[in-house]
């Protein structure tokens, strides 16, 4: 990968996990590595929780990152393609078995990042739940 593209992808998952955390979401990390890929944030949802039982538990939420500058090869979510959400899925599945103090409930989203001209004109679009 060149280094401007590492550039945008690093950019976009900063400004992704600006997004996130105004949206009452806690950065638990970013760039985890798992041995079937890489999650760009790993995340709870601080306003959403679940009720088992008597126990409320926050959900996790592994976010993927696609940052584009131009439309020439499609929207940035057009780039999840079935054998990137089977990775994905594997890497969440892995990251929860390796964290189980992160409890079972969890999801898989994407956030989409189109930049219009520049880094400073951009719109965002989040995908919950991409993967069920």
């Amino acid at each position: 990968m060149s280094k401007s593209r590492q550039s945008l992808g690093r950019w976009g998952e900063s400004v992704a996990a600006r997004y996130l955390q105004s949206h009452d979401y806690q950065i638990l990390e970013r760039n985890a590595r798992t041995p079937y890929g890489e999650i760009d944030i790993v995340a709870t949802q601080l306003s959403v929780v679940y009720q088992e039982g008597d126990v409320l538990s926050p959900v996790t939420i592994f976010i993927e990152v696609k940052t584009r500058m131009t439309t020439a090869f499609g929207f940035p979510e057009e780039s999840i393609t079935m054998r990137k959400q089977t990775h994905m899925f594997a890497a969440a599945e892995s990251y929860i078995q390796e964290h189980p103090e992160l409890g079972n409930d969890w999801r898989i989203d994407v956030i989409a990042i189109q930049c219009h001209g520049s880094k400073k004109k951009h719109s965002l679009k989040h995908f919950e739940n991409v993967i069920t």
